[in-house]
């Protein structure tokens, strides 16, 4: 039963993250997270999990490798989570609308709750990644051992295949 409800709840996000890749919503978050619960069950979830893993990893570095950068990925949230407000308060169309008022914030407040959790996340990863890799090129190099051994590794399994 256990084994079901995992798997059931890996395919679930996995499906939620493909849909939140083109919706409003942490797409990338919530495949990652399917996937892993899915390695739990199949091997070659297990081994595209890692990858995934180690090349977020190096976005995450990358985000908060210079202020401009950290800065604009805060802003980039915080935006975020602003028009989220503006989804839940849901305020009449205005008179400059061109299209029937009910075209105006479609989706209702799910789409804000979406957009809020967004929000939330990205400024949680983004305080991670600062504490993990902002002035520790030590982490940062660590990060690319570890995605060479792991490329390394995906070519031994590709040449296993042949």
């Amino acid at each position: 039963m256990k084994r079901l409800a995992l798997e059931s709840l890996g395919w679930l996000l996995v499906v939620a993250g493909i849909a939140a890749l083109i919706l409003p919503g942490p797409g990338l978050i919530l495949l990652a997270s399917g996937l892993a619960l899915l390695s739990q069950q199949y091997e070659w979830a297990e081994r595209r999990l890692e990858p995934v893993r180690l090349r977020a990893l190096r976005t995450a570095a990358d985000g908060v490798a210079t202020w401009p950068r950290i800065v604009a990925a805060a802003g980039g949230a915080l935006i975020i989570g602003a028009v989220g407000m503006l989804w839940l308060l849901s305020p009449p169309a205005p008179s400059w609308w061109p299209l029937k008022s009910a075209y105006w914030l479609m989706g209702g407040g799910w789409t804000g709750v979406t957009m809020l959790v967004s929000c939330v996340l990205a400024l949680a990863l983004l305080a991670y990644s600062f504490r993990r890799f902002h002035g520790k090129p030590e982490a940062r190099a660590a990060l690319e051992q570890g995605i060479c051994r792991a490329d390394a590794a995906d070519e031994d399994d590709d040449i296993d295949l042949v």
